[in-house]
């Protein structure tokens, strides 16, 4: 049976295209309905539908893999009635992945399909390049487009040398200063979010105000943060998504304490380009950067064009993250092994059968 593309009741304000169309032919054909996924809790997610949100049961996959499990911000296949069933997900065009904080080498999607990534940073507290790089990396990494947002400028000793530090720290990134308590340039990074948005960053960093500022209503919970520290409570307990006024949505995610990169080299490499670039001048091509002669990298060093923390902290994230595919390789080798070993106990099994009824 053929299908027309018509927009299905408004999904297009959530992101649904005629290219999206076009992946669901066989979808239609076998009854089912697009949907996107707007929250997941407990084996349950929350989905829009053409005729609204509906609460939808899914299978978890086998073996358990965290990155094929449902995630807001996905596209899916419905089966709709009385129970309404997640069938399939469609393929995600971008996804923002760090490392599981389980011991299991999977990694955790943290927003899928997203196009625009704010991390969000606090002008009440000390900048942490460190973290800022994690989150850079990762938004990078996933394919979306990273801008930074320094929040509470109104609560700010110096607004302005942080800018010109982040922006240094960041090359290629629009970076801008914002307070939602008087307002300052949120219709600027209102006009330069685009499709799908998604919020990150710490706890306390006003990404809940900074939400409802661009929904225009108070629909995210907002909390304070502890005067010693400026750091705040997890007053966002899940990942939601929701409709902006303006055009496309928003995905709000609980604050990121810890952030393991998975899978990221690229993401480093855009966020340490100005290294990446200078180790192409190096004597060795596989110059270590530390003691070796002619080394690009150490010569800009010691002339002050790169700090040595910046150095320090692209090797600490490479290893990190050298570490993190070690991990994934080595699962993927025993999983390899047990399913031999399971084909190999099935076919034993099979022979002692048939030699019994010999």
């Amino acid at each position: 049976m053929s299908h027309t593309y018509t927009d299905p009741s408004g999904l297009s304000r959530y992101g649904w295209t005629s290219t999206l169309d076009r992946t669901f032919t066989e979808h239609y054909e076998a009854g089912l309905v697009p949907a996107r996924i707007s929250r997941v809790d407990r084996g349950l997610c929350t989905a829009v539908t053409a005729e609204g949100p509906a609460r939808a049961t899914f299978a978890a996959p086998h073996p358990p893999d965290p990155l094929l499990t449902p995630c807001t911000g996905d596209w899916a296949a419905l089966r709709p009635g009385a129970e309404p069933q997640l069938v399939a997900l469609l393929p995600r065009h971008s996804a923002i992945v760090r490392s599981s904080a389980s011991r299991s080498s999977h990694g955790q999607v943290l927003a899928a399909n997203v196009d625009t990534v704010l991390i969000a940073l606090s002008l009440a507290t000390p900048l942490d390049a460190a973290k800022l790089e994690r989150l850079l990396a990762l938004a990078w990494e996933s394919g979306a487009q990273p801008v930074i947002v320094l929040t509470k400028a109104d609560l700010a000793h110096d607004a302005g040398a942080v800018h010109d530090e982040v922006e240094a720290l960041a090359p290629g990134v629009d970076v801008l200063v914002t307070s939602v308590a008087t307002g300052r340039d949120i219709d600027v990074l209102a006009a330069l979010v685009r499709g799908t948005t998604v919020l990150l960053g710490p706890s306390g960093a006003g990404k809940s105000s900074l939400g409802n500022a661009l929904l225009g209503a108070d629909l995210l919970a907002t909390g304070t943060v502890r005067a010693q520290d400026g750091k705040g409570r997890h007053t966002t307990v899940r990942r939601e998504l929701l409709p902006l006024p303006g055009g496309g949505v928003l995905i709000d995610t609980p604050g990121l304490r810890g952030i393991s990169l998975h899978d990221a080299a690229e993401g480093l490499e855009q966020v340490f380009a100005e290294i990446e670039e200078l180790a192409a001048f190096c004597r060795f091509a596989d110059c270590a950067h530390d003691t070796e002669p002619g080394c690009a990298v150490q010569a800009a060093i010691q002339s002050g064009e790169l700090s040595g923390r910046r150095l320090r902290s692209y090797r600490k994230l490479q290893r990190e993250n050298a570490w993190a595919a070690s991990r994934t390789d080595a699962r993927l080798r025993d999983e390899r092994v047990n399913h031999k070993k399971a084909i190999t106990g099935h076919l034993r099994a099979t022979y002692r059968f048939r030699d019994r009824q010999s």
